[in-house]
């Protein structure tokens, strides 16, 4: 039997993780959530990683959610459903490293969600992002209820998910819930290079960034606070002696 998510490294520093499940174009079960929370959990410890690349086989992203797998459902086992995906939501915004999703296809649902808690979304002028919950009868999940204005604003994520939600790359890219737009046979390769590029930059600084987005300060005071803490830090670490060793030297600075 083939492992439902496929982990590896296809370049220094980047763990990629991509959803094998062609058969149900790579909708998301709980072995599926469950293999990516022990590649996760594995890894956070781990200083070989430097960014993470969010992909699927057979050209698509994912069919979003595996509904069948939704039905018959009492309240403490929708409970538990809800934990598990909450516990793959928290290992991935809380990851120091960047995060690129390559969303090719078909983009639905959950893997939206799972795209938004990362950083950087690279798709074609043929993906298909799809929010289909209240089709469902369902709210949106995955956290995309306050992702999704963050990225977009609150009145196009209002639009969006009362209007269908459903819009193709060209028009994700436009509103900026895709960072990148390339030719559809060049999304999985764009989005690895991409990842490639992030993995350069300085790890303490990046994990300081992503901590700032993720918990934005109340006041201004409080952000030059949590400024100063991040700064201080990070002038008298490493990487900025090596960052400050290149621009003297006018070369590209190179961090461990």
């Amino acid at each position: 039997m083939s492992a439902v998510v496929i982990a590896d490294r296809p370049a220094p520093g980047v763990l990629r993780l991509r959803i094998n499940r062609p058969e149900k174009r790579n909708a998301v079960d709980f072995a599926v959530r469950d293999a990516m929370i022990e590649v996760l959990e594995a890894a956070s410890g781990n200083t070989d990683t430097r960014a993470l690349l969010i992909g699927g086989v057979g050209g698509h992203l994912s069919a979003g959610g595996d509904v069948p797998s939704m039905g018959g459902l009492d309240a403490a086992a929708a409970r538990a459903r809800l934990d598990h995906i909450h516990r793959l939501c928290r290992l991935v915004v809380t990851a120091p490293w960047p995060i690129v999703t390559a969303a090719e296809g078909a983009a639905a649902g959950a893997v939206v969600g799972l795209a938004l808690l990362g950083d950087w979304v690279v798709a074609g002028p043929g993906t298909r992002f799809l929010l289909p919950f209240f089709r469902l009868g369902l709210i949106p999940d995955w956290g995309l209820m306050h992702t999704l204005p963050q990225r977009i604003g609150l009145a196009a994520a209002r639009r969006l998910v009362l209007g269908g939600g459903e819009l193709r790359g060209e028009e994700a890219a436009r509103i900026g819930l895709a960072d990148t737009l390339v030719p559809d046979d060049e999304v999985a390769d764009a989005a690895l290079a991409r990842a490639v590029e992030l993995a350069r930059l300085p790890r303490g600084a990046v994990a300081a960034a992503k901590m700032r987005w993720r918990e934005p300060a109340p006041t201004l005071d409080e952000a030059l606070r949590r400024e100063a803490d991040d700064q201080v830090a990070l002038l008298t670490g490493d990487d900025f002696r090596a960052g400050h060793a290149a621009f003297k030297a006018k070369r590209a600075p190179v961090f461990d």
